[in-house]
C-alpha cells in the first residue's frame, strides 16, 4: 500500500520528518485541504444560510459514511461535537447525582480528569478495574457489570496507555444487568484503525471517537452514538439540540430534535466536519477499509519489532490483539522520547511508556530508517 502521494501537503512540509505518532495527531491526507477550502467558500458564499448546508448536506454525508465504518442501521443516532469530553459530559447531565460510575484505570486523561473532579465535587462514586493482567480483563469487567449497582459504564474499545483491544465488547455489553445503566464506549483508538461493528450492541450503547487520530480529519470532528432510549433530555444542552424549534415559538418544556441530534450543543466550527466527510469519502473511493489501515500499520509493526531495534519491554503480549501502535515499558522513556525527537522522529510517551504509531501514510522505509535510529542511539547509551 503505497499512499504517501495522498499525503503530501504534511509530508513535504518536512521531508525528514520521520512520523510515528498516528495514534496521536494523524497527518491529513490532502482531500482534507480541499475540504478545509470548501468549509471558508461555503461560509463566503452562503453566510447566514450555511448552515441549512451544513445540517442539509454535510453533516448527513458524514453521518453515512460514520455510520458505514461502523456498522450502525441509522445514521441519524450520530450527532457531531468539537470534542470529546463535550459529548461525554452531556450524556452525564442525564443522570442524577450522584452517579455510581463503573470505568478502567487505563482511561484517557480527559475522562479521568473529569471522573476524579465530579468525585471531588461529590457528583460521582468510581469503582475502577484494573485493565493487567490483560488476559483475564473482560471477565473481571463482567463480573463487575453484572453487580447492577451502576449508573453509568464507561470503557475504551482500545487503550490509549497500552493499545490492547477489548475484544469481547459484545459480551461484556450484553452481561450489564442493570437496563437503566447508561454504557459509553470510547472508541476513539479504534476509529478508522480496526475494524469496528457496533450492530450487536447499538440500542444499548453509546459509542464516541473523532477525526484527530486514525480518521485523519484533525480537530472539531468528534461524534457520539446514541442509542434510542437513553438521554431523551440532556440537561447540559445547547440551542442546536432545537435546532428545529426556533421558529415554532417557546414552549412550556425545553424541547429536543430527533435522534442523536438531542444531543448537540452550541454553535460550533463546521469545518471539521467537512474534512471528515472528505477524508472518509476518499477512502470509500479507493477501497480502503479498517481492515487494510490495520493489516499495513501490523505489517509496519511486525517489522520494526523482527528488526530487533526496539527499546523497552512489550507492554501487552506480543501474541496480544492490538490497536495500531507499540507501547513499550522502559525507565528512561522521557530520554528516548526526547533524543527521537531531536533527531526528528516523532513519538510520544506517558510516564515510562513509550509509544510508537503506524499508519497508511508510512512505509518500510520509513520502520527501516526507525530501527537505524533506535540502533544508534543504543550504541550511543
Amino acid at each position: 500500500m503505497n499512499l504517501k502521494p495522498h499525503f503530501s501537503r504534511f509530508l513535504e512540509s518536512d521531508p525528514e520528518r520521520l512520523h510515528f505518532a498516528a495514534h496521536s495527531h494523524h497527518p491529513w491526507p490532502d482531500v482534507s485541504y480541499q475540504a478545509h477550502q470548501r468549509a471558508w467558500e461555503d461560509a463566503a458564499r452562503l453566510m447566514d444560510d450555511k448552515w441549512e448546508h451544513v445540517f442539509g448536506v454535510v453533516v448527513p454525508s458524514a453521518r453515512r459514511l460514520v455510520a458505514g465504518v461502523l456498522g450502525l442501521s441509522d445514521p441519524e443516532t450520530l450527532v457531531f461535537a468539537p470534542n470529546t469530553h463535550e459529548l461525554v459530559v452531556r450524556v452525564f447531565s442525564c443522570i442524577e447525582p450522584p452517579v455510581r460510575v463503573l470505568t478502567t484505570d487505563s482511561e484517557f486523561h480527559s475522562f479521568n480528569r473529569q471522573l476524579r473532579r465530579w468525585e471531588e465535587a461529590g457528583l460521582a462514586i468510581a469503582d475502577r478495574v484494573p485493565v493487567a493482567p490483560y488476559e483475564s480483563f473482560s471477565d473481571r469487567f463482567t463480573q463487575h457489570s453484572r453487580a447492577g449497582v451502576h449508573d453509568l459504564i464507561y470503557l475504551s474499545e482500545v487503550f490509549y496507555d497500552s493499545a490492547m483491544v477489548v475484544t469481547e465488547l459484545d459480551r461484556i455489553v450484553s452481561s450489564i444487568s442493570e437496563e437503566r445503566a447508561f454504557v459509553v464506549v470510547d472508541g476513539y483508538h479504534a476509529f478508522m484503525a480496526r475494524p469496528v461493528d457496533l450492530g450487536a450492541i447499538q440500542d444499548r450503547a453509546f459509542y464516541v471517537a473523532g477525526g484527530y487520530k486514525y480518521a485523519m480529519a484533525g480537530e472539531g470532528a468528534c461524534f457520539l452514538h446514541c442509542p434510542p432510549g437513553y438521554g431523551m433530555r440532556p440537561v447540559d444542552t445547547g440551542w442546536y439540540a432545537g435546532f428545529g424549534e426556533l421558529e415554532t415559538g417557546v414552549s412550556q418544556q425545553v424541547r429536543y430534535a430527533k435522534g442523536g441530534a438531542r444531543f448537540y450543543g452550541a454553535t460550533f466550527d463546521p469545518s471539521g466536519v467537512y474534512r471528515l466527510e472528505s477524508v472518509l469519502g476518499w477512502l470509500q473511493d479507493e477501497g480502503i477499509t479498517p481492515v487494510d489501515i490495520s493489516r499495513h500499520a501490523r505489517s509496519l509493526m511486525d517489522r520494526l519489532v523482527a528488526s530487533e531495534a526496539l527499546p523497552g519491554k512489550r507492554v501487552v503480549p506480543a501474541d496480544a490483539v492490538t490497536g495500531n501502535f507499540l507501547t513499550v515499558e522502559l525507565d528512561e522513556a522521557e530520554r528516548v522520547y526526547r533524543a527521537l525527537h531531536d533527531r526528528r522522529v516523532i513519538t510520544d510517551h506517558r510516564g515510562n511508556r513509550l509509544r510508537i504509531g503506524f499508519g497508511i501514510y508510512q512505509d518500510e522505509e520509513d520502520v527501516d530508517r526507525l530501527a537505524g535510529i533506535l540502533e544508534a542511539l543504543r550504541a550511543a547509551a
